[in-house]
C-alpha cells in the first residue's frame, strides 16, 4: 500500500526543557499526517460527518521511540494503511529526520487504530463502503 508523507518542522512549542521533542507531540504529528492523508484522498472529515453522521476516532495507539528530534529539525511523518475492517482501520506511522542516512533517521514509529463511530451516540458503526474503497485504493 502507498505511504503518505507529511513534512513537519520542529518549533520551541514542540520541545521539552531538554530541547528535544516532547514524547506526546509525536501523537500530534501522527494526527496531522492522518488528517492530511485523508484530505489527499478526498475525504473531508467535516463534510463526511455531515453526510454520514459518523466520524473517525482513535481507539488504540502504540508508539516506540528510537531517537530524539530537536528544535528546527525537519521531519517526514508517514501514514500507511495496514488493514481495513468493517468498523476500524489500522495504520502504521513513522517520523523520520530529513537529511539523515537510512537506518539512522527513524525517531518514532507507531501503530494507530482509528474506529468509525456514530457521532451522536459515540458507538461503533460500519465505515461507509465508499470510504473504505477510497482509502484502500
Amino acid at each position: 500500500m502507498t505511504t503518505f508523507e507529511f513534512p513537519v518542522r520542529i518549533y520551541w512549542e514542540d520541545t521539552d526543557a531538554g530541547g528535544i521533542v516532547f514524547y506526546a507531540n509525536y501523537l500530534k504529528f501522527f494526527e496531522r499526517a492522518r488528517t492530511e492523508w485523508l484530505r489527499f484522498l478526498g475525504v473531508n472529515q467535516q463534510a463526511l460527518r455531515e453526510r454520514t453522521g459518523g466520524l473517525f476516532v482513535v481507539s488504540e495507539a502504540s508508539l516506540k521511540y528510537h531517537r530524539p528530534a530537536r528544535l528546527d529539525d525537519e521531519l517526514v511523518v508517514t501514514a500507511q494503511l495496514q488493514e481495513a475492517g468493517r468498523a476500524s482501520l489500522l495504520l502504521r506511522q513513522q517520523a523520520h529526520l530529513v537529511g539523515q542516512t537510512p537506518g539512522h533517521a527513524l525517531c518514532c514509529e507507531g501503530s494507530i487504530r482509528i474506529g468509525w463511530v456514530d457521532a451522536d451516540r459515540m458507538r461503533p458503526a460500519r465505515i461507509p463502503e465508499d470510504i473504505v474503497q477510497r482509502l484502500s485504493a
